[in-house]
């Protein structure tokens, strides 16, 4: 029997040689844009010219609002900062929330949703109401309450990180419960999960081994989808007031809130970059996550299939 190649069994290989046609060329392009987020979030240091918080070099205090130039190709903020050196560094905050926030809820609501799937009872009802009540809240409410109640007036990096990440954590916990309670209510009257109860396996063994790994089959598309809303979400905090210092961390909603001033008075370039980033690199993750909503739905990849079977039979 034929083995499948190493490299065609990671996920995203898989999917891009199941992709045809416009469904494709949207996940290249995705991936496209994400990878060079992940570059410049991975290298800002070295890429960037100057620091996310420094006002001066060895020629001199750098000019408040100045228009692009050979010593600032963005231009500087009303702060003085170079919205190059910022742009690059809030990649690198950006990604850093992301993955505190998004790591946080998958763990915490997968664990949850298993549990309460699961074990039913009072325990799934107190779950279920504490999580639709928290999902009923807008998000952006939600986390600007959180933030101020976890932030406290700290402005570290780590804080602040900290603050925006797990504000955004109680935004996305009840989605994940949600989906993975329901796949676990699904999965638990399953003929395997009876022969693993007769047989004697304990309840957290088969949570663990039988439930938790058929349950969570499509998280990675609401990572990918929940990834783009915690780019959103920081840039709204940050916007708002609520997010990072600028003295802790580059934060592009941060910068966009200091450039209202200049775009009524004509100075484009503090607003427009760092606007452009949070558009990028949400359109680039919306872009994956889209594709692979497409690609794990069998319909679509029946009508694909049906559809490439038509082409070969008429050439």
């Amino acid at each position: 029997m034929a083995t499948t190649p190493l490299l065609d069994r990671i996920p995203i290989i898989k999917d891009l040689r199941q992709a045809v046609g416009l469904q494709r060329g949207m996940l290249i392009a995705g991936l496209v844009i994400c990878v060079v987020f992940l570059l410049v979030a991975a290298f800002a240091p070295l890429i960037a010219p100057y620091g996310f918080a420094q006002l001066s070099d060895d020629a001199g205090t750098f000019t408040p609002r100045q228009a692009p130039s050979a010593e600032h190709i963005w231009g500087t903020t009303i702060a003085g900062y170079d919205v190059f050196s910022r742009v690059l560094w809030g990649a690198r905050t950006a990604f850093l929330v992301i993955v505190v926030s998004v790591v946080m809820s998958l763990f915490l609501g997968i664990l949850l949703g298993v549990v309460s799937g699961y074990l039913g009872g009072w325990l799934d009802r107190i779950l279920v109401v504490v999580c639709d009540a928290v999902y009923a809240f807008p998000s952006l409410l939600l986390a600007i309450v959180a933030a101020i109640i976890i932030s406290a007036g700290q402005s570290s990096l780590f804080g602040g990180i900290m603050a925006t990440a797990i504000s955004i954590t109680v935004v996305f916990i009840p989605q994940y419960f949600r989906v993975v309670r329901a796949e676990t209510v699904r999965i638990k009257s399953e003929a395997y999960v009876e022969s693993a109860r007769v047989v004697g396996a304990s309840t957290w063994r088969i949570m663990l081994r039988h439930v938790l790994r058929n349950a969570t089959r499509s998280l990675p598309l609401i990572f990918t989808l929940n990834a783009s809303e915690a780019i959103l979400t920081i840039a709204g905090l940050g916007f708002l007031g609520f997010g990072i210092e600028p003295s802790a961390a580059a934060e592009w909603g941060y910068d966009l809130n200091r450039a209202v001033e200049d775009v009524t008075a004509g100075r484009w370039w503090t607003a427009v970059f760092p606007g452009l980033a949070i558009v990028l690199v949400v359109m680039g993750i919306t872009l994956v996550g889209e594709s692979l909503n497409d690609l794990a739905d069998p319909r679509l990849r029946t009508r694909r299939r049906a559809a490439t079977q038509k082409k070969e039979v008429a050439a």
